[in-house]
């Protein structure tokens, strides 16, 4: 399992575009996906789970994965997230 912190660095935060985009990044990989702020943890697969984060950019939250490509999947939820592949 790795967790990291990560700086939300989209444009307009996550609103539904953003968030389909990262629900479309966490599913690519086996291992589990999580985004954890203010105490909620939500399985970032989960387009409905993600929309009640009701994120912004500038906002930090803990990503956490887990499984077969952990490392993988955390690399892509950090490339997304901190605006790099977009």
């Amino acid at each position: 399992m790795i967790e990291k912190s990560i700086k939300i660095q989209l444009n307009g935060g996550l609103e539904a575009r953003p968030v389909a985009m990262l629900v479309q990044v966490a599913s690519q990989h086996e291992s589990s996906v999580y985004i954890e702020t203010e105490g909620k943890r939500v399985n970032a697969k989960s387009i409905m789970g993600m929309m009640s984060l009701a994120l912004n950019s500038g906002e930090a939250v803990t990503v956490i994965t887990n499984g077969s490509d952990e490392q993988e999947a955390m690399n892509s939820m950090e490339d997304y997230l901190s605006g790099e592949k977009n």
